[in-house]
């Protein structure tokens, strides 16, 4: 890697059979999975809800909100991840939260390092990319925030 190459931090969140992509700064914290029930007659992509900081923030399950089927994570190795809200204006939700299915890690790219690739996107999905040699979905946050932002009427 050159000198004048920029890394951009991201992280790699393990999904039901595929990993998502997203820059660190998206991202304010992970925390060990524990949601309430999202209730009856919930959104199928609605897995619970979980008490952050003094809010109740909307658990999304990328899976389901994919057209997939929500699945929890097993005892002691999903987490939840926290999203800040990508609108700036949106004062009903700050955050939202995303369950993985596996413990998010670390990575420093550049612009060399990822790809497009083509593939056949679901409505939460942006972008298939691959990275290195590994594929990862960047997921569709303005998406998955309607998602979220419908479930707090």
């Amino acid at each position: 890697m050159n000198d004048n190459s920029q890394t951009l931090s991201c992280v790699m969140i393990p999904v039901s059979g595929r990993q998502l992509l997203l820059p660190n700064v998206s991202i304010a914290e992970v925390v060990d999975y524990a949601s309430s029930e999202a209730g009856v007659g919930a959104p199928d992509w609605l897995a619970g809800r979980l008490e952050w900081r003094g809010l109740n923030l909307p658990v999304i399950s990328y899976d389901a909100a994919n057209g997939g089927t929500l699945s929890v994570p097993g005892e002691n190795r999903g987490r939840i991840v926290v999203l800040n809200s990508i609108t700036d204006n949106n004062k009903k939700l700050r955050f939202m939260a995303l369950i993985t299915q596996g413990i998010p890690s670390q990575v420093r790219i550049t612009e060399e390092q990822i790809k497009k690739m083509e593939a056949e996107n679901g409505p939460a999905d942006l972008m298939l990319v691959d990275v290195d040699g590994e594929t990862a979905w960047i997921p569709n946050l303005d998406y998955l925030e309607s998602l979220a932002n419908d479930s707090m009427v």
